[in-house]
């Protein structure tokens, strides 16, 4: 194998000469950090307004989430953040618990990487505002966003969730884009949280499962009362779940609603995380609907066009007592490196987050307290999460970004006037089923106590690791820099069908000379109201050997290379490796 470069060391001096003013010089770091905050550092101003006015409405603690897509094309992601507005349409602004703070917009926001990569290495980290020029009025109180180029044209597109419309952007290929939600026919004209991007018949175009959450509005409110007697906000029961869509893409820009046709509309409940993957191994894919405090979905895909809810039998409807838990942010990953997609899922306070560990055949057990999860999450309410290896040893880990939904009586005691913050968690994958806490090593960044809630992953600044986005509800976004990962050997993967197009739900299978192998994803969906990197991160370890790398293309067929460079990013386009007999993208492995 080739290696692109040595596995570069954490920098434990701060050299003046590379300061540059509003630039956050991503080598530049301190070793003890895991992560290092750079949101301001490096140009991203932006803070969420909810519109709170005291009326506790339901929406207003829910959003937002954020995008992280390449949508000019050079080879770096660019970040888009979801605002709020006044819920209540008739409140005057001056009404707000917190007034808009100087600078502060009530729209979206949509930011270009401006990032620079110098001949030692060393790089430079600066976004830049370019919402004004993109054309995108995003005119709903936003939720979340999932990224995707729906019609096939080679420019990453925007779907908007909202308490609303939802809107979907088209990008035009030269830095703006065009609201083509009417066009298109994808507006559900509901309370919109989660949503994906999936080709489920294999015919080569993006269909969209949008999921649906609660039957409010400003005239319905609920009132609810605290344990101690003073307003708060309502539980999800108290409102009707609203119906999820299925949208099937005819191929010519425009969508046909499929939900009743496709059968995924005989059970539904409040969604709020979506992610799409092959769960049962044969190769078609699925999707899993994680609704608050209601039994979850998985849809499992018959391959005629409908779907089959199988979460019951499969274990994951509900947790290991029987009880039904307000699931929020959802992921799924290979996480024991036995070659199938296992899930896990962010819960409310008192609750426990839940891991379902598959069998390999679609059949999954809830070990939330073997792996460790359990008793750590138990005072947190969680939202934004993902699989993701920090440290890049390929095991992968688990970040939580957290934050309440109902108010701490503590804070509101000390007078606290959002009295939901909580601080945010990061798992150590210990390679043997089990996690350890590593939050107090993560960095500074995770002593800072607010209400997370989206959370969006990816290599930011292309040295190799994961770096992550963390929104805030009424408050700051976050920049987190991974700043250890590429201390160890990686592989980074731009998997493309045969048209050109970013092959979401492919599978990779890494085989390297001493461990498992290492299965990865395509993927832009779950976390929660989030769209992450759809590149391919695999962390080696400090190992630069591996033997052969099989892709599960999304239309059944399979391929293998042997000769990737190691340390950089490498574009593999479907057709151009060496063909192996079709096999399931599960346990067995394909004959070569």
């Amino acid at each position: 194998m080739k290696t692109a470069r040595q596995r570069s060391a954490v920098t434990l001096s701060v050299m003046a000469s590379s300061l540059i003013a509003g630039v956050f010089p991503v080598s530049l770091v301190v070793a003890a950090e895991i992560f290092t905050e750079a949101a301001r550092d490096s140009g991203i101003d932006f803070v969420h307004f909810n519109g709170m006015t005291g009326e506790f409405y339901m929406a207003e603690n829910v959003g937002s989430g954020a995008a992280l897509f390449d949508y000019d094309n050079d080879g770096d992601l660019d970040l888009y953040l979801v605002q709020g507005r006044m819920i209540d349409p008739e409140r005057p602004l001056a009404d707000a618990l917190f007034p808009l703070q100087p600078g502060q917009t009530l729209f979206d926001r949509l930011y270009r990487n401006d990032l620079v990569i110098r001949e030692d290495g060393t790089r430079s980290l600066r976004f830049t505002d370019v919402t004004e020029e993109s054309g995108i009025r995003a005119g709903e109180y936003g939720m979340g966003a999932i990224a995707a180029d729906y019609d096939g044209d080679g420019w990453v597109d925007l779907l908007l969730t909202s308490l609303g419309k939802t809107q979907l952007y088209h990008n035009n290929g030269d830095g703006s884009f065009s609201d083509v939600t009417d066009k298109a026919g994808v507006d559900t004209g509901n309370w919109s949280v989660g949503a994906t991007f999936l080709d489920y018949d294999r015919d080569g175009h993006l269909d969209l499962y949008i999921g649906n959450y609660l039957d409010f509005t400003v005239a319905n409110n609920k009132k609810c009362i605290a344990p101690s007697g003073a307003p708060d906000y309502c539980s999800p029961r108290k409102y009707n779940a609203q119906r999820d869509h299925l949208f099937h893409n005819r191929g010519d820009g425009t969508f046909e609603d499929v939900t009743t046709s496709a059968r995924v509309d005989r059970g539904f409940g409040p969604a709020l995380g979506i992610i799409a993957a092959d769960f049962n191994g044969d190769g078609w894919q699925d999707i899993y609907v994680a609704n608050d405090a209601a039994a979850n979905q998985l849809w499992i895909n018959r391959k005629d066009g409908t779907f089959i809810d199988d979460a019951l039998l499969a274990g994951v409807a509900v947790n290991m007592e029987g009880a039904e838990e307000a699931s929020m942010g959802v992921d799924a990953a290979d996480f024991d490196g036995d070659g199938d997609e296992d899930l896990f899922m962010t819960h409310l306070e008192g609750e426990t987050n839940t891991i379902y560990v598959n069998d390999g055949n679609g059949w999954f057990e809830d070990r939330s307290l073997a792996t460790d999860l359990g008793a750590a999450s138990k005072p947190f309410t969680a939202f934004g999460t993902a699989w993701l290896d920090y440290d890049n040893d390929g095991w992968l880990d688990l970040l939580v970004a957290n934050g309440g939904v109902n108010s701490n009586p503590a804070l509101v005691r000390a007078g606290d006037k959002y009295p939901l913050h909580q601080t945010n968690q990061l798992f150590a994958n210990l390679g043997n089923g089990r996690f350890r806490e590593v939050t107090a090593e993560a960095g500074k960044v995770f002593e800072q106590s607010e209400v997370s809630r989206g959370a969006a992953f990816g290599d930011i600044d292309n040295d190799g690791d994961p770096d992550v986005v963390v929104t805030n509800n009424n408050g700051p976004a976050r920049l987190l820099i991974n700043n250890i990962g590429n201390r160890n050997h990686w592989l980074g993967l731009e998997l493309l069908d045969s048209d050109g197009r970013t092959a979401l739900g492919a599978r990779v299978a890494v085989h390297r000379s001493k461990g498992p192998v290492l299965w990865r994803r395509v993927r832009t969906d779950g976390s929660y109201a989030s769209s992450n990197d759809p590149r391919v991160l695999v962390g080696l370890g400090d190992s630069g050997q591996i033997d052969r790398l099989i892709v599960y293309w999304p239309d059944g067929s399979v391929e293998q290379w042997r000769e990737i460079t190691l340390d950089g990013y490498t574009t593999l386009r479907q057709g151009t490796g060496s063909r192996v007999e079709q096999g399931t993208a599960g346990k067995t492995e394909p004959g070569t």
